[in-house]
């Protein structure tokens, strides 16, 4: 009678152990709470973040290239500095290249991926925001959601050039990073 006990209390115990030696990397709920959203890394700087699927992927940099055309269109409209106004044009011509270039590697994707860009409420809402602002404030604001931007669509690209699963997205992604951290520390110079 005692030895099953003992037996069934041992059991108990080792399982016991056992969930209690989890590897620290792992969340307890192995959920993904826990992750540095500045550099994609769990907070323990165990592991990188999976880059996402390639049709969620194409859908983020499509709907990063679009505000960054509509803002792009704005700056060289309402905006007072002429580096502002400069800046404004070259994201159009380059975010529009980068739209297009996006199509192409999407469609060599296998399965081909259809980017079908939509902006997120943070986007819709700078954009009006930039809508609604003039003079020095315009350039201001506009820089400070240039670099926010910029940085986003830089740690997706990363990401998903790193690991992404489908290789000409994943080429799309590392050619692509380049120029968005051209673009990047060009934001930050005009927000300084």
């Amino acid at each position: 009678m005692t030895r099953p006990m003992t037996f069934a209390a041992g059991a108990a115990l080792a399982l016991i152990l056992a969930a209690c030696n989890k590897p620290a990397d792992v969340p307890a709920d192995n959920s993904v709470e826990n992750i540095d959203m500045t550099t994609n890394m769990p907070a323990n700087d165990a592991a990188p973040v999976t880059a996402m699927a390639a049709a969620e992927f194409a859908n983020t940099i499509a709907a990063s290239d679009m505000f960054e055309i509509e803002s792009g269109k704005l700056a060289a409209q309402k905006g007072t500095a002429a580096a502002v106004k400069d800046f404004g044009t070259m994201l159009q011509a380059d975010h529009q290249k980068s739209t297009a270039e996006l199509k192409t590697a999407a469609a060599k994707a296998e399965p081909a991926v259809t980017p079908a860009p939509a902006l997120t409420a943070e986007q819709q809402g700078n954009l009006d925001s930039l809508k609604a602002a003039s003079g020095a404030e315009f350039d201001r604001l506009f820089a400070e959601q240039q670099v926010a931007g910029h940085q986003k669509a830089l740690d997706a690209l990363q990401a998903y050039s790193a690991g992404g699963d489908a290789p000409p997205l994943r080429e799309f992604a590392t050619k692509t990073a380049t120029v968005v951290q051209a673009h990047l520390d060009k934001a930050k110079t005009l927000a300084k």
